[in-house]
């Protein structure tokens, strides 16, 4: 990341801009940084004025304690402000989940994309959300951050062999630099459900998607929130995971955005 502002709380947030046109931010998932974001904003950055950034507790950018939601909903409204005063947001994962909050808050946000925000459409789910929350607590507080980085791949329905090659690889030291702001994404997510309070007092547009590759739970979700705001649009992108190309989502965005 090449630039940094300030947050309401005084909070460093690193980001990078690229591109011209209507404002979009980007907003990452669990366990990634805004460069994650790169290769969408480069997708984009034709039609856009895109900004990538690391959110607090990540990457460049730094964090205070207590986290609260509000706290990253200030992040965004910083960002917003250097855009111009008026945005549209597009998140991935739990990163949709904070656009949504944000967009509810009466942020500046002419427009909201999420791309499967894993609420859990399932029986049991909010009792499993429940015992991740109450593992994830535990092993952050105690500092194993390897163990917390295992419970989220788990929830995530890696198989046992996957994670274990994952602890054993270059990578994971990185993952365990990155594994408290697991605690941020999760607090993000609620107790795990569709918030549809929160989705039904959106005033704008809003853009769920999936892929047509991903679990069917996760198409689930995307379907129920555009169906729980007033403006929503469901949208599935045939052959694409929840590691989607931006090749394949960029278009769709900027159909959106534009």
């Amino acid at each position: 990341m090449d630039k940094k502002t300030l947050s309401r709380d005084g909070t460093p947030v690193a980001y990078e801009r690229t591109g011209q046109g209507p404002a979009v931010v980007l907003v990452s998932g669990a366990m990634s940084t805004g460069g994650t974001m790169r290769p969408l904003a480069a997708a984009l950055s034709d039609h856009f004025d895109v900004v990538v950034y690391d959110r607090r507790g990540r990457g460049e950018s730094g964090d205070k304690a207590p986290y609260s939601v509000d706290r990253e909903v200030e992040d965004l409204a910083a960002l917003i402000d250097l855009l111009g005063g008026e945005a549209g947001l597009y998140g991935v994962s739990s990163g949709g989940a904070l656009a949504l909050h944000a967009a509810a808050s009466g942020l500046p946000v002419r427009r909201v994309a999420v791309y499967e925000v894993p609420y859990a459409v399932y029986e049991g789910g909010a009792k499993e959300r429940a015992e991740y929350t109450e593992r994830l607590d535990e092993a952050l507080a105690h500092g194993r951050r390897g163990d917390a980085v295992e419970l989220f791949l788990r929830l995530t329905g890696l198989a046992e062999e996957m994670i274990q090659g994952a602890r054993n690889s270059p990578m994971w030291s990185g993952m365990e630099a990155i594994a408290p702001s697991l605690a941020h994404d999760n607090t993000v997510m609620g107790d795990g459900l569709v918030p549809r309070d929160l989705l039904a007092s959106l005033t704008v547009p809003v853009l769920s998607a999936a892929g047509g590759a991903s679990p069917g739970w996760l198409r689930e979700a995307a379907q129920t929130v555009a169906e729980a705001a007033p403006e929503g649009t469901y949208r599935v992108l045939e052959g694409q995971t929840h590691m989607v190309d931006p090749q394949a989502l960029a278009p769709v965005l900027a159909e959106f955005f534009s």
